[in-house]
């Protein structure tokens, strides 16, 4: 896919890849050798009919291979940009013997474009409404697919959403070179047409309890709440001025638009030399965000071997072009400040792999001796999230486990208690947007079984 030059977009946030012109998209689905038993298919969470949706493209039937889509997946805007489609059903394409499989990702993303830019948007197929009532608690990726599901059902959803727009971390957490918002919001308004309601400014924990949407007649609740609270690696210094978790750098940036400074009023001190702790897709993000910010320097610091690096390879590459410096098998052992509390550097020390650990990935360990000082004036730790503990501080009888995650049957998504169901970040900590899809897929399912 055609991407801006690095140089380029270094200097922007507008989107990096440019996505599939319709020649290409054409070419790419000729490729496609329309298996009888879809691999892709099975692998996908949302479980696209995916060659059927080729097809329709590989035939200039744009409309139907939307229409083919959001039979299974209401954001397909989103999925086509930021599903890690390398680990799901572009992973288990046949064609990966040839290490050719089919760019199903960017197919997606260019029948979702040729909707949004070309036709109304197709409308989905809607049952009889049943004047049954369930609530959706969160507007994350997996709070917005539960209720298009049951809204297509034709259950009566509301999705009460604590800050003042819908999409979660879609519209908090993933920067706008990524994921625009303007393509959030064109799939948060497809599933209003549905006739979802979404109430924003509205905690439930604070604004309204549990047993309090229970008592208005809600039959059913799914617990969308996501992974707002950052983690941080408990070493001196994490207090310093110019110390940011991800998280709070993430959410200025996208959601109250510092990168617009100074048309918005919400200014990012970023610093001259940046260190982004962490290996994952937000540290990714947080590094080339820092870079458009305008810091000089950016450092991806990360305790592991860039094998293990759970972030996206497609992100990584994006990273590394764009002049983003990698230290690998580094860990910070504290933050160094000056007589003003600002940051100017880092301790670290040089790790090397051990024996594997209770996630399958080798064990870093210290190597003696090794203690080096990073120059950087920015730290930014991107480490993880937790679970956000508004809801979960209200509803004490919501079983947790000890990192403070829902606890679900991992079929129907039900939690211990009678007719609540959970999933995406809140039960599964800081995962992907198409599994945090999947289990709205499968709770919406559960719910319908459970109300019928």
């Amino acid at each position: 896919m055609n991407k801006q030059t690095p140089n380029e977009r270094i200097k922007n946030f507008k989107e990096v890849a440019f996505g599939l012109s319709e020649e290409e998209a054409l070419k790419e689905a000729s490729r496609c050798l329309f298996c009888k038993k879809a691999r892709c298919s099975a692998k996908c969470p949302v479980e696209i009919d995916i060659p059927h949706f080729i097809n329709a493209i590989k035939n200039k039937k744009n409309k139907e291979a939307i229409a083919i889509i959001k039979e299974r997946n209401n954001l397909p805007g989103v999925c086509g940009r930021v599903c890690p489609q390398e680990n799901q059903c572009e992973g288990a394409c046949v064609l990966n013997a040839k290490k050719a499989p089919i760019n199903i990702g960017g197919l997606e993303r260019f029948a979702a474009d040729f909707e949004l830019q070309n036709t109304a948007q197709v409308a989905g197929h809607r049952l009889q409404v049943t004047g049954q009532k369930v609530a959706i608690i969160g507007s994350g990726p997996a709070g917005l697919t539960c209720a298009g599901d049951l809204a297509r059902m034709g259950y009566k959803v509301t999705v009460f959403e604590a800050l003042h727009t819908a999409g979660g971390v879609l519209m908090y957490g993933i920067p706008e070179f990524r994921l625009p918002k303007e393509i959030v919001r064109k799939e948060v308004e497809y599933l209003k047409r549905l006739g979802v309601e979404i109430k924003t400014n509205f905690i439930v924990g604070k604004t309204s309890l549990l047993k309090d949407i229970f008592e208005e007649g809600y039959k059913a609740v799914f617990v969308g709440t996501g992974a707002g609270l950052p983690s941080f690696m408990n070493i001196p210094g994490e207090n310093l001025n110019r110390v940011y978790s991800s998280n709070e750098l993430l959410t200025r940036v996208n959601l109250m638009k510092a990168y617009l400074f100074p048309e918005y009023d919400t200014p990012v001190n970023i610093g001259r030399k940046v260190a982004v702790i962490g290996g994952g897709n937000t540290a990714m993000d947080s590094a080339r965000v820092s870079l458009r910010l305008g810091a000089e320097k950016v450092y991806i610091v990360y305790r592991r071997t860039e094998k293990e690096m759970p972030a996206r390879k497609e992100e990584v590459e994006n990273a590394k072009e764009e002049g983003i410096e990698f230290h690998m098998l580094t860990l910070p052992l504290g933050i160094i400040g000056d007589e003003k509390g600002f940051v100017k550097a880092m301790e670290c020390i040089k790790m090397e792999l051990g024996e594997p650990d209770e996630s399958g990935r080798r064990r870093p360990v210290p190597v003696k001796g090794s203690e080096f000082t990073m120059d950087v004036d920015t730290v930014i730790v991107a480490v993880g999230q937790s679970p956000n503990p508004v809801f979960l501080k209200a509803t004490p009888e919501l079983k947790l486990d000890k990192w403070s995650k829902i606890i679900i049957d991992l079929e129907t998504q039900a939690t211990n208690i009678k007719g609540v169901y959970a999933g995406g970040d809140a039960t599964e900590g800081d995962d992907t947007v198409i599994a945090a899809m999947g289990a709205g897929k499968r709770a919406a399912k559960a719910i319908d079984k459970y109300i019928s």
